[in-house]
């Protein structure tokens, strides 16, 4: 038996990383090997195929980093379980079919367009010669001198958790699923000025939560553009390194939390469902589903998940005279609907713009950042003809502003 049948026959056997085949390289890479002693024609579609799929991918110079991250990527049962600390619980016969699958991944992640080519007869090799050629490259940190030891894919989950949540830190609830966001927020909070009094509560509260203790789900509200979204999006990418995720789920798909929590419920990590800009219309059906989420509904959160909204109102529920003026005969039962959705928030903190000599505090702050060399009378100046034009002082003014002058 050659070397490209017993690879194909290895990675047709994939049990605990079976997953890895639904990718598109590895699954090309399976179809080559199995046209490799078969007809000339296939084999040429499928090696196209394969590189063209390698080439997209960026990983032309590197088959095995293409390989191993789909393997760091995977869900499967014992990524959960690292993820989780609890690969206690498997049984020894599972911890070598891990092993196995992944010492057949890495052979076939070592192969070499020569390796695949050098089988077929000679009279072939005048358009074989001109194929092109990839190289193996070096694997993923954690596969680098595999000996079947798995210390190191154990401290990887145990960090990053498993499957796209290893990948990814920040999704959004879409299409009745969970979606990541390639391209999330990369805000810290070294980033955001002023303000400490506020984040410190939500750090306080998100730190409870990632240590096991009890914690609140958390509305942020108050004036625009004070920094209430980008303190959640600063906390998530803080602790990321300690599981913490974020799910954003829009206002209109409330609906769907029962959903949403039963997919995350499973999942061995810490999630904060993010609701950002949350306000109600009176009589708005989403107002009641989340007022069941939050305490009192039969579909509750889950242990690992947290709510973390956002909105410009204190209440949340759009509010006029007409409704303090009701004809409802019980006025006070009409008055604690009002209140009572964000009641049960256990938490809430207040974001209210900055006065005249907080918002220069911030314009300074954020110019010496970015190295703008302007006399310190000038600038402010400048930062307060920007914000009358705005007819707001606010940290989103500040950072509009500076940007201007970049």
């Amino acid at each position: 038996m050659n070397r490209i049948t017993k690879t194909a026959m290895l990675l047709s056997s994939l049990s605990a990383y079976r997953g890895v085949l639904n990718r598109s390289v590895p699954r090309a890479m399976l179809r080559l090997l199995r046209s490799a002693d078969g007809d000339i024609y296939s084999f040429l579609d499928n090696y196209g195929e394969f590189y063209r799929l390698l080439c997209d991918r960026g990983c032309s110079s590197s088959l095995s980093r293409a390989f191993t991250e789909a393997m760091l990527f995977d869900e499967n049962y014992f990524t959960r379980a690292a993820a989780a600390g609890s690969t206690d619980r498997l049984s020894q016969e599972e911890k070598q079919a891990v092993v196995r699958d992944i010492n057949a991944i890495l052979q076939a992640a070592s192969l070499s367009s020569e390796d695949i080519i050098s089988g077929f007869p000679k009279e072939y090799e005048q358009v074989l010669a001109t194929l092109p050629h990839w190289n193996s490259g070096e694997p993923a940190t954690e596969f680098k001198n595999f000996d079947g030891t798995l210390d190191g894919l154990l401290r990887f989950h145990r960090i990053n958790g498993c499957g796209i949540f290893a990948r990814y830190r920040s999704f959004v609830w879409r299409d009745g699923d969970i979606q990541p966001i390639a391209n999330a927020d990369t805000v810290r909070l070294s980033d955001l000025v002023d303000y400490d009094t506020q984040r410190n509560i939500v750090l306080e509260n998100t730190r409870s939560f990632l240590d096991g203790r009890p914690a609140n789900n958390c509305l942020l509200y108050g004036d625009m553009g004070t920094g209430k979204s980008s303190t959640v999006k600063a906390v998530v990418n803080e602790y990321r390194s300690q599981g913490l995720r974020v799910v954003e789920m829009p206002k209109e798909r409330l609906m769907d939390f029962p959903l949403l929590v039963d997919k995350l419920a499973d999942i061995p990590m810490k999630f904060i469902i993010f609701i950002d800009d949350l306000s109600f219309q009176r009589q708005d059906e989403c107002y009641t589903s989340l007022k069941a989420v939050l305490e009192g509904g039969v579909a509750s959160l889950p242990p690992n998940a947290l709510i973390y909204a956002t909105s410009n109102r204190r209440h949340l529920v759009k509010e006029t005279f007409e409704d303090r003026e009701c004809s409802d005969i019980n006025r006070r039962d009409n008055m604690q609907e009002t209140l009572s959705l964000s009641d049960r928030f256990g938490l809430s903190v207040g974001y209210f713009v900055p006065d005249k000599k907080k918002y220069l505090h911030i314009v300074d702050v954020l110019a010496k950042a970015c190295n703008i060399d302007m006399p310190a009378e000038e600038l402010h100046l400048e930062a307060e003809r920007f914000a009358s034009l705005r007819a707001a002082r606010s940290p989103r003014t500040a950072q509009q502003f500076i940007r201007s002058l970049l």
